[in-house]
């Protein structure tokens, strides 16, 4: 029998490895956004077009490369990182595998220019596929740039699973963003189909999170400093009342790189334990300088996941730092450690206080054994049972998923008796159905239906009087440029300045007072949203937020008005979110409960 066993040619090993390092056009800006900063570079510049799919350059002034070491970047497992196998465990620089520049030239068509400064000229070399074009001197300036085009053309299946351009393109912010903010000493410049998205200057850490997230934010964080013998912990929290239900900027850093570590987050949770309401998460900038011989970090092509010799410890140093930090700027009430705790809370008496020695009285005749008549219950015992009978019908309704009752028939306008309950519910009986309609979702379903139908640019609008202007942050700003016209086809006017955008009209069926609601939730949902769902997404927000709101009084036409909308729709059950919308009893039902 013939051998079987073989090895793989260079360019398909490559490209199993290029399944691993690039992912998506994100993988390859942050690969060489790293490379480039393990240069040495104090500028560094990315331009990229159609969020990756044409190009992808990065241009840097950095130590540049020789003839020879232009060629061997790109052969696999080539690195000026690493010589021996203990310095997988002192590693001080981004990048040290070998991998990514061969994988990424496997499946893109790669120029490189680059030049030393002690070289008068510089060298020019292009790959396709993996395989070297031609390599020539070149006029080039110090440092190095590479021009990654047609990524994924010859794996026609990885091209197809990309997604939108604007998914993508909040990928490729994202890994930006996390280079940036380890690296506030180099300055940063971003285009995106030739517009500039962030022009990020050298400074300090405060300045730097002030550019990426907004000058906002820079007055609603507080400092962290805290220096053991284990690990050196600096950066910035969010204060309580910043905290948002998404969990966008929180960053964790370990020797100036970017991990993701759910336990590490568990500690800045408790250190805010009882200051945020449900739901909440506070902002963090963290950084952690621990012993490269303490941690691993070789666990994942691309090194975001980590391995502590010492997790536990790191975790309870981290939690206490954040407190620390909290108590310092009086956000939680901190214990005056300069106090003796054995007279801390020890009533002082004064001179005429007789002190008498305790006494003990004991029942004698008290049998544990006896059956004693049960005590009547106290008023708070009732209010206690009251209240959680209360929630427990509460949650009912909340859960009860009704029977599908209008498949398909079409209902026509009917007069109905409708009474409202606690300002929350209607009750309407309807072809020998009892009906419990919670108004909020009923509404909330009914605009939504007719968000959209209207969502064609067909939307009445009301202008603005007087605009409402937000501040944004450039990273919010940009959501909302690639998402402008959607805005306008549901009957928002804005109008986008550098950090503020101002809102100059908007649908009749939105209050003024919603307006910043709205877009908070529009910013919030942007993350990785596909523009395919955008519209759904956006008419479930702005249903919600329109809707009338529980406790709102109605008067008889509003509630006659809103059942007959409601139950003319094809689905009249479900909120666009799943929620039940009512719950229905018939006589039989009734009766058995009264038995």
């Amino acid at each position: 029998m013939s051998d079987i066993i073989q090895l793989l040619p260079d360019h398909v090993a490559n490209q199993i490895a290029a399944g691993e390092v690039v992912q998506r056009p994100a993988s390859v800006i942050k690969e060489l956004i790293e490379n480039a900063v393990d240069s040495g570079a104090t500028s560094i510049q990315i331009i990229v077009k159609d969020a990756g799919r044409s190009l992808i350059q990065v241009i840097d002034n950095g130590s540049g490369m020789s003839v020879t070491d232009a060629r061997m970047a790109f052969e696999r497992h080539a690195t000026s990182k690493i010589r021996t196998t203990e310095d997988i465990y002192n590693i001080h620089t981004k990048g040290f595998r070998g991998e990514a520049l061969a994988s990424i030239a496997a499946v893109a068509q790669v120029e490189t220019k680059t030049r030393k400064e002690t070289d008068e000229v510089g060298s020019q070399l292009v790959i396709e596929g993996g395989e070297v074009r031609n390599q020539d001197p070149v006029v080039t300036a110090v440092g190095t740039s590479i021009s990654v085009k047609n990524l994924f053309y010859n794996v026609p299946a990885r091209r197809n699973f990309l997604k939108s351009n604007q998914v993508e393109f909040r990928h490729i912010q994202d890994e930006f963003q996390r280079v940036a903010m380890a690296h506030e000493n180099i300055s940063f410049y971003l285009h995106h189909n030739d517009a500039e998205i962030y022009h990020l200057k050298a400074g300090n850490l405060k300045q730097r999170i002030a550019q990426i997230f907004g000058k906002k934010l820079s007055s609603q964080i507080i400092s962290v400093d805290e220096d053991t013998e284990i690990v050196k912990v600096n950066g910035f929290v969010g204060k309580p009342e910043a905290a948002k239900k998404s969990r966008g900027e929180q960053f964790f850093f370990v020797n100036n790189r970017f991990i993701r570590s759910g336990y590490l987050h568990n500690a800045i949770a408790d250190a805010f334990d009882s200051l945020l309401p449900a739901g909440y998460s506070p902002s963090y900038f963290l950084y952690l300088e621990i012993d490269p011989s303490k941690i691993d970090i070789n666990i994942h092509p691309t090194k975001t996941e980590i391995k502590f010799e010492d997790e536990a410890l790191i975790f309870t140093i981290l939690r206490a730092a954040v407190k620390h930090a909290l108590g310092q700027f009086n956000v939680i009430p901190s214990l005056d450690f300069e106090q003796d705790p054995n007279w801390a809370f020890i009533p002082s008496a004064t001179n005429e206080t007789e002190i008498k020695m305790p006494e003990i009285t004991v029942d004698s005749s008290f049998n544990p054994f006896e059956h004693h008549q049960s005590r009547s219950p106290k008023p708070s015992d009732i209010k206690a049972n009251f209240d959680f009978y209360n929630d427990a019908v509460e949650l009912e309704i909340e859960n009860n998923h009704a029977h599908q009752l209008f498949e398909s028939e079409e209902i026509q306008p009917e007069n109905f008796d409708v009474i409202q309950w606690m300002n929350q519910f209607l009750i309407v009986e309807f072809r020998g159905e009892l009906l419990i309609i919670d108004q909020h979702r009923a509404h909330q379903k009914i605009l939504f239906e007719k968000f959209i139908r209207s969502n064609n640019g067909s939307a009445l609008v009301q202008q603005m009087l007087f605009p409402i202007e937000l501040e944004l942050s450039p990273n919010d700003r940009q959501k909302l440029v690639n998402v402008e016209h959607q805005l306008l086809s549901f009957g928002f006017d804005i109008s986008l300045d550098e950090e503020v955008i101002q809102i100059n009209a908007i649908p009749v069926e939105v209050q003024q007072e919603d307006v910043v609601a709205v877009f908070m939730d529009f910013i919030e949902e942007l993350d990785y949203q596909d523009s395919v769902e955008l519209d759904k997404t956006f008419a479930k927000i702005l249903a919600k937020n329109a809707a009338v709101k529980k406790g709102v009084g109605l008067k008889t036409e509003q509630m006659q008005t809103l059942v007959e909308e409601l139950l003319k729709l094809p689905n009249p059950n479900y909120t666009p979110y799943g929620r039940a919308i009512f719950v229905q009893m018939n006589t039989s039902e009734i009766k058995k409960i009264l038995q």
